[in-house]
């Protein structure tokens, strides 16, 4: 998959298609009868070699940017995992996806990339649409799980602007070195799991597709489309999340909740639109060879 002819259009798609691969996680965790750490390597196990035959190399001399990239992947997976455990989920994905406020002024700082009205427009929409989605499932019980879905959102920023800062390289290799670590590392505990074709299938699918191909495509995308955007087009995945709960246990979604996530596609697609719109008025929209 060349990377010389991505326009904006083709990047955003891209974004979209990883945010829905993103969103099918949920279900699969719940029904997979293996422990957290145990699911995170093992799909690394099946994504590794998803980057391993995109890449046909293995990043032996990472730029500084590339290792700061794939560690700030690792503690995003980690600071996830722990504060679903310790908090609620709806805590744990809203407070993560505070990323794009760290973003803004990361972004400026790092890369010199300046929201426009329209993010900051999509970003006001999105989280007014975040606030009617989780609607009473928000709390304050469970501190430390909300302190690491917070610090989780400020890894996700952190990992989106290094990936951003390597526009005029290979984003991939990040992933490749953060899937290799997390694999090598947590093998011992998909050693200690039950071990049957259905759980395999399900870990096999988790690497090549929900982590493998998502994060190839966002690795592509994130070389067009400006470290905020990328974010903002990402939170389709906690309003997607619900529909696969919906179609596999028949499990119905309130109607503020349903408000909400139609609030938040309005915000992506505003995003969208608009910045696509700006940025053919100024003339640019591919990425270098």
């Amino acid at each position: 998959m060349s990377t010389a002819n991505i326009d904006r259009r083709k990047a955003i798609l891209f974004l979209i298609v990883a945010a829905v691969l993103w969103s099918t996680s949920g279900i699969l965790v719940k029904v997979l009868p293996w422990s957290p750490i145990g699911v995170l390597a093992g799909r690394s196990i099946f994504s590794s070699l998803v980057f391993l035959l995109y890449l046909r190399r293995f990043p032996f001399r990472p730029t500084r940017w590339q290792l700061f990239a794939a560690g700030s992947y690792i503690l995003t997976q980690f600071f996830y995992i722990s504060s679903i455990r310790l908090t609620t989920a709806a805590n744990a994905i809203f407070l993560q996806y505070t990323a794009p406020i760290y973003i803004i002024f990361l972004a400026y700082w790092l890369l010199r990339e300046k929201p426009s009205r329209a993010d900051w427009v999509s970003m006001a929409i999105i989280f007014a649409g975040f606030g009617l989605f989780f609607g009473d499932k928000l709390s304050l019980d469970g501190f430390y799980g909300n302190l690491m879905a917070v610090l989780s959102g400020i890894s996700l920023a952190l990992m989106t602007v290094a990936l951003r800062a390597q526009k005029d390289g290979s984003p991939a290799e990040s992933f490749l070195l953060a899937n290799v670590v997390t694999a090598t590392l947590g093998f011992y505990f998909v050693w200690q799991e039950p071990w049957t074709p259905v759980n395999w299938i399900g870990i096999a699918y988790l690497g090549f597709f929900q982590i493998g191909l998502s994060f190839l495509l966002y690795a592509i995308a994130i070389r067009v489309i400006p470290a905020l955007e990328t974010t903002l087009i990402g939170t389709l995945e906690p309003v997607l999340n619900p529909i696969w709960v919906f179609l596999f246990i028949s499990e119905v979604p309130g109607p503020l909740a349903m408000t909400g996530g139609l609030v938040v596609l309005l915000g992506v697609f505003v995003s969208a639109i608009t910045s696509a719109r700006e940025k053919v008025e100024k003339g640019g929209q591919g990425i270098p060879a």
